[in-house]
């Protein structure tokens, strides 16, 4: 139960959002995000599994990455075991190294940075805006103008004397950041762009979808994702090249022949079954009603929340649709105390809440990674709150 002395003097906020989403939920119990199952899935797995096609090999992985190429407008999909192994692929394929450093945000969930770690280089923390909750591109620019200096075509670090390869913008909650601005300042800094996209599948900038402006791009479908394939990921490029060196790699880096093993390169093997490939194209032929479903749900939230003081539903930045992967509430600084006691109350009704993640740097792993001022990410940690997000609420 949840302790009166743990809520501000007078608040009743976690009362009200408690019962906001009693009513838009429903009754009974509400997970943060579940998969829906309505389409072709049971037929689709059915048939990989009476023709025995159920590993890295089978028609349904060529379909997927075929239909999440027609969906995003990328050139070349390629379809892996997971996003995180998604990001580690792209950032090797551009050219990130070990003791490079690479800009990702601090407000970011920790496989950006685990990412960064395995290819041997450093995170280098960033902030955000509140507007996007993605990358801040001010503040951004003034970091890497009074702390960096270029050196033959390179950004060099000027405290640690190490390169800055790339720059990691992730697209929080589904929410596109400010990728015009932030593609402006790689171009500006010599730095390799990367897009995380993992939580915008469906999201779209000025038109174009997340994870096709920079060099490379990657995205999740886990779980809880907007569409699901149990696990996996997928990296998306216009760069042919750098395609064929992504399917390569993540195949174990196997040169073709009928029947020898040889491998000319340390690859990884992070194939995507045909199994949850299956899973994906059937997911995926569905994915315009998913939307559809969550743009209407922010609409119900939208109406409930504009009651309630001190607290406001975030939407989608200017000139962008998301796919609103987590609806997301931004408390105001005067009740961030009041936090943690909405989400005590939530879930122990039953509504399942959760903050940000834990920013990088309060990580012991990545406590002494370099990174510029942070105030808006701490702010945003003590003051974000997802609720329950599934297609198929309202």
């Amino acid at each position: 139960m949840i302790q009166m002395n743990s809520i501000s003097n007078n608040s009743n906020l976690p009362y009200q959002i408690s019962n906001i989403l009693s009513d838009v939920c429903g009754a009974s119990a509400a997970p943060l995000h579940k998969p829906t199952f309505s389409g072709n899935e049971w037929e689709y797995t059915k048939d990989c599994i009476e023709t025995t096609f159920v590993s890295s090999v089978g028609k349904y992985v060529d379909r997927f990455e075929n239909d999440l190429e027609s969906f995003t407008g990328a050139r070349k999909a390629v379809a892996v075991v997971n996003g995180t192994s998604a990001l580690h692929i792209a950032l090797i394929l551009a050219g990130v190294r070990q003791k490079d450093e690479v800009l990702i945000p601090a407000l970011t969930f920790v496989a950006t940075a685990n990412a960064v770690k395995y290819c041997g280089a450093i995170p280098h923390l960033i902030d955000s805006n509140e507007s996007t909750l993605g990358v801040d591109p001010d503040s951004l620019f003034n970091w890497l103008q009074e702390n960096t200096e270029q050196n033959n075509g390179l950004c060099i670090n000027k405290n640690t004397k190490n390169t800055i390869r790339a720059i990691v913008p992730m697209h929080t909650f589904g929410h596109p950041c400010a990728i015009d601005e932030l593609i402006n300042i790689a171009r500006k800094f010599n730095l390799i762009l990367v897009e995380d996209a993992a939580e915008s599948l469906g999201s779209f900038y000025k038109g174009q979808h997340t994870g096709t402006f920079g060099e490379l791009g990657v995205l999740s479908f886990n779980g809880n994702k907007t569409i699901t394939t149990g696990g996996g990921g997928a990296i998306l490029t216009d760069n042919l090249e750098l395609a064929a060196k992504a399917k390569h790699l993540t195949t174990t880096a196997k040169m073709s022949h009928s029947w020898e093993y040889n491998h000319d390169a340390v690859g990884f093997n992070y194939r995507l079954p045909n199994l949850n490939a299956a899973l994906g194209c059937a997911q995926l032929e569905q994915i315009e009603s998913f939307i559809k479903s969550k743009r209407r749900l922010y609409r119900v939230y939208e109406d409930s929340f504009s009651k309630v003081k001190n607290v406001r539903l975030m939407k989608e930045p200017k000139n962008c649709k998301s796919n609103y992967w987590l609806h997301t509430l931004i408390l105001d600084k005067s009740v961030e105390d009041d936090r943690d006691a909405v989400l005590q109350m939530t879930n122990d009704r039953g509504y399942m809440t959760r903050p940000s993640w834990t920013l990088m740097h309060y990580l012991k792993q990545f406590s002494d990674c370099p990174r510029a001022p942070l105030p808006v990410a701490e702010s945003l940690a003590k003051r974000l709150i997802n609720i329950p997000s599934s297609a198929g609420i309202v």
